[in-house]
């Protein structure tokens, strides 16, 4: 059984109320705009992000984003997991990221982060899309039991979750 309906249609444009900015599938043709965002932000990443899933690397290259960048679109295309980028109006700048993914741990049926670069911290644009994430999931996705990492329950306490059954 899929995680998602084989109907579904993931949403493609997502406005981020009262800022000018969006949410779109991230492509790997972003990855000049990807690379300087992830990697300006990168010890910040890291605390959240780095117990979990090694990720970004202090070595991380500009071709090993890129390539992970062509794995996210290929994921999205096929439905298996979702990374959609943060861009201002015109798409200049990639501020951040939010993963919907299948549950790698027990309880949920879907796993959220998100993230923004750090010149955007405690910023209104940040404020907009932490409100906007849980009522975008619930208005336009399929989850009964979505859980949001980083925010309802600490990385450190899902890493102590017991595995999903499907995982």
């Amino acid at each position: 059984m899929s995680w998602l309906p084989d109907d579904f249609v993931h949403p493609v444009l997502i406005p981020l109320p009262g800022s000018g900015h969006h949410l779109r599938p991230i492509r790997e043709a972003d990855t000049p705009l990807d690379y300087p965002a992830v990697m300006g932000s990168r010890e910040r990443l890291w605390t959240i992000f780095g117990p979990a899933w090694g990720w970004p690397a202090a070595t991380m290259t500009y071709e090993a984003d890129q390539a992970d960048l062509l794995r996210h679109e290929k994921e999205i295309a096929a439905h298996q997991s979702f990374n959609y980028a943060l861009f201002d109006a015109a798409e200049t700048a990639l501020l951040g990221c939010v993963y919907i993914d299948p549950p790698e741990k027990a309880g949920a049926d879907v796993e959220i982060s998100w993230w923004v670069v750090d010149e955007l911290v405690d910023s209104k644009v940040e404020q907009a899309l932490d409100e906007l994430v849980p009522q975008w999931i619930a208005a336009d996705w399929p989850f009964e039991q979505p859980r949001f990492l980083g925010r309802e329950i600490s990385w450190s306490d899902w890493l102590a979750l017991p595995e999903h059954p499907d995982a």
